[in-house]
């Protein structure tokens, strides 16, 4: 087992990765006092392949369990009112602790009520999705989807722990492995070039779930995640370069109403979306465009908006961005692989030139 320290002073916290360790009933002991009641929250999905096993786990404890939908489309006031729910008919106090075990959805949504309950009470990321291992069981955003905005009511709230079973990416289809390629891909791009190449030389065997390049791509994102956000934790400077391409992504969601595209789906061409932008204000070379736009490709994503947004208008959807300052859009841009930078200093007529390429819109640059 490998272990990852958040550093965040008294509210430090570890991330262990390693095989077959979702059933590890020490871990467990460690984040949780014995005399709480756990509540674990799971999607209709994650409950037929692993509830029974963690149940087992946390057999020493009061032990209940909510389960809802799966989907993003799920993501919502409504869900959360549910866990809430099923805290207070329980009778959960101040000193209980939520287990989320899912993806994003489930660990977000999981957060956020234990970020609301009675003001705040613990939880704990037990993440099985490759997204959620890499990238949204850390750091402690919670949130859940407004109809007209991605993630806009939330709350920062870090977990106890996570426990990141590799084991568990076996049962994850492969639709739902590329998606979180897109994350991982992300933080070469943004702080990592000798990961982005070390991606590009080793994609074959991780998309054929070689245990072992498993293991590093998910130390190497969970490091440079946890890095990132001790250094900035509420996110008022570097850590915002985690949302490469998010903006361009945020709004494809929206658009679909959160359907038909995953979240990663989503993200990964929204950095390409953001590499061609780079590219035409003069950061970013276009031999560099093609090396991430192959890569991405290579992780089993998409390079086009689906047919039913070619012609859709994104950047009304993008104007409903977290990142915005009075009006005006910030993105998260690139010198170069390896290197973003925080940008609301670019040319508005360059990004609708990278939109309409990407919706098909004739007269395209």
């Amino acid at each position: 087992m490998r272990t990852i320290t958040v550093e965040l002073g008294e509210r430090s916290y570890p991330i262990h990765i390693g095989k077959d360790i979702l059933t590890a009933r020490e871990l467990y002991g460690s984040f949780i006092d014995p005399a709480s009641k756990v509540m674990i929250v799971t999607n209709t999905t994650v409950k037929k392949l692993y509830l029974a096993n963690l149940r087992e786990a946390l057999s020493g404890f009061d032990v209940s369990s909510c389960v809802i939908p799966d989907g993003e489309s799920f993501k919502n006031l409504d869900t959360l009112n549910d866990i809430i729910t099923e805290l207070l008919k329980n009778r959960f106090d101040r000193h209980c602790c939520l287990v989320a075990l899912g993806g994003g959805v489930v660990g977000d949504i999981t957060g956020f009520a234990a970020a609301c309950y009675q003001r705040g009470v613990d939880f704990v990321q037990v993440p099985t999705t490759l997204l959620a291992q890499v990238d949204s069981s850390v750091g402690g955003k919670t949130a859940v989807n407004h109809e007209l905005g991605k993630n806009m009511i939330g709350a920062f709230h870090q977990p106890r722990g996570v426990i990141a079973d590799v084991g568990v990416l076996k049962s994850l289809p492969a639709r739902e492995f590329s998606a979180g390629m897109a994350e991982v891909i992300k933080y070469g791009l943004i702080r990592d070039a000798e990961f982005f190449a070390w991606l590009e030389d080793n994609m074959d065997a991780v998309m054929a779930g070689d245990a072992q390049a498993l293991e590093t791509v998910i130390e190497r994102s969970c490091r440079n995640k946890a890095e990132v956000v001790a250094a900035d934790e509420k996110e008022s400077g570097v850590r915002a370069t985690l949302n490469l391409g998010h903006t361009f992504g945020h709004a494809i969601e929206t658009a679909l109403h959160y359907t038909h595209w995953l979240h990663g789906e989503a993200v990964g061409l929204g950095l390409i979306m953001a590499a061609d932008l780079s590219a035409r204000l003069g950061y970013l070379g276009e031999n560099d465009v093609e090396r991430i736009r192959a890569l991405v490709e290579r992780a089993g994503l998409k390079a086009q908006l689906p047919n039913r947004l070619r012609g859709a208008n994104l950047r009304e959807f993008m104007a409903v961005d977290k990142k915005a300052r009075a009006g005006r859009l910030t993105l998260i841009l690139l010198q170069a692989v390896g290197r973003a930078e925080i940008s609301s200093d670019f040319d508005d007529k360059l990004l609708q030139q990278t939109l309409d390429t990407f919706a098909g819109r004739k007269g395209a640059a």
